[in-house]
Formats: C-alpha cells, structure tokens, sequence
C-alpha cells in the first residue's frame, strides 16, 4: 500500500512536471497550487481519522469505512463542480485550485488500485452503480520497507530533476 508521503509527493511530482513541460502560461498554475495538488493527493485517507472521530462516539457508517466512499472516482469527480464554476466565473485562479484538487485525489485513487491500497478488497471504481472492487495490486507481496524504499527513490529523482531545472542549490 502506497505511504501518505509516496500520495503527497507523487503528485506534486507530476503536477509540477506538467507546470514545467506542458503549461504553456503558468499565470494561474502557481507553486501554490502544486502545494494544494498535494495535499489533495491525501484527501482520500481522511476517511482514516473521520472514522476513528465517529468511533469515539460509537457512531459507524459504512461508507465512512477507509477505502470505500473517499476512494471513489465519483469523490474526486465531484471538484469538477466548483472547478467548472470558477472558470465560467472567470476566477482562472480558483478553478485551477479544484483541478489539482481533482487530479490529486483521483490519482490516490490510481495508485491505491495500482499498487495496493484503500480497501483490499479493491476500489469501487464504479460506485454508486456498482459497488463491485477492483484492484490490480502489482506490489501486494512486497512489505512496507518497498514503499518507504520507492518514497526515498522518488524523493532523491525529484530533487534532481529540480536542481538540474531549477537550480535549487541557489536557494540554499
């Protein structure tokens, strides 16, 4: 299952590589909302700490369960509303915040379904329709030390490609 760190950074990886190799104007598309990509990339766990708040008062709703509702495609589908909203408002800034809300959140959701995640049973890609899971897994059979492992090799390449782009050693 992939840590919250290889959730947060993954994201930020590939949204800020898109920022830099495929936005053509990054007006809008601001470091700040690689930052709320991110986070958003962790948005699907808060179903973790929502339940155990819940348990505290001995209140159980199933879909609150970790993996089931927060790790739909639906969940983060529903950011396109606002997104969709600020951009016909012509707040360019806003919508661009709830697009990388999205992306974060729906690619939890890949990565959980690729790698191991969210329920084990799978992801109801499907949900409300149907709520039959799936899942792919590829490494279900490798222990927690692979992904503390990939979250240190994914970390290490990002700062490269960084100082190479960027030259973050200036910042230092």
């Amino acid at each position: 299952m992939p840590l919250a760190v290889t959730h947060v950074i993954l994201t930020i990886v590939l949204i800020d590589l898109y920022r830099d190799y495929i936005l053509k104007n990054k007006k809008y598309f601001t470091m700040h909302t690689v930052m709320i990509a991110g986070i958003a990339g962790l948005l699907p766990d808060i179903d973790i700490p929502l339940s155990k708040i819940f348990a505290l008062f001995s209140i159980h709703i199933d879909l609150i369960e970790h993996g089931m509702i927060t790790h739909t495609p639906i969940f983060g589908l529903i950011f396109l509303i606002p997104a969709f909203y600020f951009l016909k408002k012509e707040n360019k800034t806003m919508a661009y915040y709830f697009f990388a809300i999205t992306f974060g959140i729906l690619f939890h959701i890949f990565l959980d379904f690729l790698l191991g995640g969210g329920r084990y049973e799978g992801i109801m890609l499907f949900w409300p329709i149907l709520d039959q899971p799936y899942k792919i897994h590829l490494l279900r059979h490798y222990g927690q030390n692979l992904f503390v492992s990939l979250d240190a090799i994914i970390l290490l390449l990002w700062l490269y490609h960084e100082e190479v782009k960027h030259k973050i050693k200036d910042f230092i």
